[in-house]
């Protein structure tokens, strides 16, 4: 996710841009309305923390100082094939990022690893066939036995149809190959939900038969927005739940279930664009009311006060404490 504010590969969202889908896909029937993640105590609040930028915390200290236990990590993107290393780079074991997932675990934590953002070469487009991207998915699962799995799809792997179709045919086979394992899609969005691209994301979804646990947005980055982006999120959520309502046939239960929102701390890339902790209550207490599938945000990196001349990437620039959104996200519980 995100990579303009430096990296999650920030998602300048390109909502205005991107095509009509192509293709539109009947429901099937609703998957089961209780999502695995609401099993796994903590899942559903794992900040996205970037460890290749921004000056990276250890993970170990916000935990100390938080109570967070979950986290995002980003992001592994493509060598340049089909072959998945962490910044398109860096081997996903015997390196600074296992050390850290390791020091994570030993400290009672556990992680996400998220795959794609804005910038880099996307495993979606350098796999070539869905068994094959499934196979480069399946080698970050094995990597560190995942129990919980983001895509985070941008850019050109989100405007490409026969690459979105082949996301979801490939995050379906990793569902049937790792039994209980939680997985995400996180997309961009608009003030009043996903656009036609992302509709065509969900609708393929359903109509491949992925029981995915959370189509989750990205609300931020909107081109304009009325109301406070509170406000503006959470009418982004509202748009998300009719889309995944309608695609899978679920309750509005259950549609609540199945969406999260990742959202992004102070400044935001979009000149005067700024999502302040008030925000983050608010979300907090929409997620609270429906039992969202995730509750997010771009990035603990970001989570403190910005100093003179520091990079954005590395603060929120806004006035705040250290880590006060993550202490905000990690109240909720699911």
């Amino acid at each position: 996710m995100r990579k303009t504010i430096g990296v999650r590969l920030t998602a300048p969202l390109l909502a205005a841009t991107l095509g009509p889908a192509a293709l539109l896909l009947a429901p099937v029937a609703s998957a089961a309305a209780d999502p695995a993640a609401a099993a796994v105590p903590g899942l559903a609040a794992a900040p996205y923390e970037y460890l290749g930028w921004g000056n990276p915390q250890k993970p170990t200290d916000v935990m100390k100082a938080t109570g967070v236990k979950w986290f995002t990590l980003a992001f592994v993107l493509s060598d340049g094939g089909c072959n998945p290393k962490w910044d398109g780079s860096r081997p996903l074991t015997g390196g600074t990022d296992e050390a850290a997932i390791k020091s994570i675990r030993a400290a009672g934590g556990d992680v996400v690893v998220s795959v794609g953002g804005w910038s880099g070469n996307k495993l979606g487009e350098k796999c070539s066939s869905a068994s094959a991207l499934a196979g480069a998915y399946q080698k970050v699962i094995d990597a560190y036995k995942l129990k919980a799995f983001d895509i985070d799809i941008e850019n050109t792997e989100f405007g490409n149809a026969t690459v979105r179709q082949r996301v979801v045919d490939a995050l379906k086979i990793v569902k049937a190959k790792n039994p209980g394992i939680v997985t995400y899609i996180t997309l961009g969005t608009t003030p009043t939900g996903p656009d036609a691209t992302g509709k065509d994301l969900i609708k393929r979804g359903a109509a491949a038969g992925l029981a995915n646990d959370g189509w989750v947005v990205m609300p931020f980055d909107f081109g304009g927005h009325t109301g406070t982006m509170g406000q503006a999120t959470v009418g982004a959520l509202e748009g998300l739940k009719s889309a995944v309502k309608s695609a899978y046939g679920y309750s509005d239960d259950a549609a609540y279930r199945h969406i999260g929102v990742s959202s992004m701390n102070g400044k935001t890339d979009e000149a005067g664009e700024t999502v302040s902790t008030a925000d983050f209550r608010t979300i907090l207490g929409y997620a609270q009311q429906h039992h969202l599938a995730r509750f997010s945000f771009w990035s603990v990196n970001r989570d403190r006060a910005c100093g003179s001349g520091t990079d954005a990437d590395a603060c929120s620039g806004v006035a705040q404490s250290p880590y006060e959104f993550t202490k905000i996200v990690v109240q909720y519980q699911g």
